[in-house]
C-alpha cells in the first residue's frame, strides 16, 4: 500500500467546555478528538493528501469515536486495540487569551505503544513518516517506536519530518533536550517554535541554522500570529501572517504542519509550501477545537499568502 504521509502517536478523547470561564461554572461541554499526529494527518487529508495514522486506544467507546472520526475524515487507520484505557484531555478557556488543558493519560493505552506496532512494510511505503517529541515523553515503549520508525524510514530513503512539540506537562526541559536532538539529528525536515529551538540547541545557537547543522535540510522556524521563518536546501524565506481574529489557537502548529506537508507531498516549491502552511494554521485559530478549522483547498483560495513569501 502508499501510505502517503505516516503518522503515530497518541489520539485522546477531547473534553471542552463552551463559553469562557472557570471550569466549575460551565454550561455545556462538546466531545471531540485531540491529538499532534492525527490532527496533522487530518489537515493532509482535507487539503487532499493521502495520510495514515497509527496509534493504540482502549477497548472502550472513546477508542471507538476515535477510529470512527479518523476514517470519517478519510485517514487511513490503523488503531492497535489494548485494555488499558484511551486518554482524555480536558480542556477550558479560563479566560478570552488563556486555555487550559489536564491530561488523563498516565498508563493510557497510546503510552502502551511499541516497535512491534510498527509494520516495517508500512513504514517503507511512506512518501513521509511525521512524529512528534509528544510520543517519546509518553513511555519508554512510546519513545522506542518512534525511533524504530524512524531508523526503519532512514533505511528506506522515507523522508522524516519532526515536530519537536515539546510539552512541560510530559517531561522536563532536562529529561527532553538530549532525545529531541537525537531525534532532530535524524529527521531530514524539522518543525520547532524559538523555545523548543532553544530547548534543543541550547542557549546562544541561530535556530535555523543551528537545528540545520544537526542535519535537516529542511528547517521551519514558527512563531505564531509573526508567521515563520525557514532555511529549506541552504535557501532563507519568511512568511508573515495575515491578521486574524483567533477564537481558538490550540492546533494551530499542528494546522501549519499539515499545510506545509500536504503541499510536499504534491512537490510545491517551498514558498508554496510554507504560505499554504501560514494560511492553514490561520485558518485554524479561527474555529473552536483541535481539527475543526482545518481548510480544504477550496477554502484556501480565500485566504492566499503566496505573494507575502520573501527571501
Amino acid at each position: 500500500m502508499d501510505a502517503g504521509l505516516l503518522t503515530l502517536g497518541e489520539t485522546m478523547g477531547l473534553i471542552a467546555a463552551d463559553g469562557i470561564g472557570p471550569l466549575e461554572h460551565a454550561r455545556g461541554f462538546h466531545v471531540g478528538i485531540a491529538g499532534a499526529e492525527s490532527t496533522v494527518a487530518i489537515g493532509v487529508a482535507r487539503l487532499g493528501g493521502r495520510a495514515t495514522w497509527l496509534g493504540r486506544v482502549g477497548a472502550d467507546a472513546t477508542g471507538e469515536m476515535i477510529g470512527r472520526r479518523l476514517r470519517a475524515e478519510g485517514v487511513h487507520t490503523l488503531a492497535v486495540r489494548d485494555q488499558s484505557f484511551t486518554a482524555l484531555t480536558v480542556r477550558h478557556r479560563r479566560t478570552g487569551t488563556l486555555t487550559q488543558v489536564d491530561y488523563h493519560r498516565a498508563g493510557s493505552a497510546g503510552s502502551r505503544l511499541a516497535p512491534t506496532d510498527v509494520p516495517v512494510a508500512l513504514v517503507q511505503s511512506a512518501r513521509i513518516l511525521h512524529v512528534t517529541g509528544i510520543t517519546p515523553a509518553l513511555s519508554d515503549s512510546a519513545r522506542a517506536a518512534v525511533f524504530h520508525a524512524v531508523e526503519t524510514a532512514r533505511a528506506a530513503r522515507v523522508p522524516v519530518s519532526v515536530d519537536v512539540n515539546y510539552r512541560g506537562k510530559l517531561w522536563s526541559r532536562y529529561d527532553a533536550a538530549p532525545v529531541l536532538r537525537d531525534l532532530v539529528s535524524r529527521a531530514d525536515l524539522v518543525f520547532a517554535g524559538p523555545d523548543e529551538a532553544a530547548l534543543v540547541l541550547g542557549a546562544g545557537d541561530a535556530m535555523a541554522e543551528g537545528l540545520a547543522a544537526l542535519g535537516p535540510a529542511e528547517v521551519v522556524i514558527t512563531d505564531g500570529s509573526r508567521g515563520c521563518t525557514a532555511l529549506i536546501h541552504g535557501e532563507r524565506y519568511a512568511v508573515p501572517a495575515p491578521a486574524v481574529t483567533v477564537v481558538d489557537p490550540v492546533g494551530a502548529g499542528d494546522a501549519f504542519v499539515a499545510g506545509y506537508l500536504a503541499d510536499r507531498l504534491a512537490d510545491a516549491a517551498p514558498g508554496e509550501r510554507l504560505a499554504t502552511a501560514v494560511a492553514t494554521g490561520t485558518f485554524a485559530v479561527t474555529v473552536p477545537g483541535d481539527c475543526e478549522g482545518l481548510p480544504s483547498r477550496a477554502d484556501l483560495a480565500a485566504l492566499s499568502t503566496t505573494d507575502d513569501v520573501s527571501r
